[in-house]
């Protein structure tokens, strides 16, 4: 499998990740929080008045709706064929998904709600980050052979 290849499937399955996760933001985000946080976490992060059920649903439609876009772009730049630009984009979103991970670690954890999910999401982000991690050591190592 040539780097070209990896860079595809990579793309492809973050791209997965992406839109599901963006379009379960949008639609089923009550559902979403009862099955990651419980019934009694998820009470409390969707508001006790309307008016914060209304923003905070909205929040969650845009947030999704972000990460479909994000989801589209990953389908979108799969294709693309530039070693270089594979590699710089491999980067980049490796450096994305740490921050990400150094952002639950440092400020999510202190969220009283929140406070024990902050380990499952950042080992997410930690092995997302490697999956870029891997594709850049597989095409340097083809670039170097």
């Amino acid at each position: 499998m040539s780097s070209s290849s990896a860079f595809l499937v990579i793309c492809l399955l973050h791209s997965l990740i992406a839109m599901t996760s963006g379009a379960l933001m949008m639609f089923y985000m009550k559902e979403v929080y009862t099955f990651g946080h419980g019934v009694e976490t998820a009470t409390k992060l969707l508001g006790s008045t309307p008016h914060d059920q209304l923003l905070i649903k909205t929040s969650d439609s845009f947030s999704g709706l972000l990460l479909l876009a994000i989801g589209f772009l990953l389908f979108m730049v799969s294709f693309v064929k530039d070693r270089d630009f594979q590699s710089f984009f491999a980067k980049g979103c490796m450096i994305l998904h740490v921050f990400m991970a150094m952002w639950r670690i440092y400020f999510e954890r202190k969220v009283e709600d929140l406070a024990w999910d902050w380990l499952r999401q950042s080992f997410g982000d930690v092995v997302l980050a490697l999956s870029w991690l891997f594709f850049l050591v597989y095409s340097w190592r083809e670039k170097y052979d």
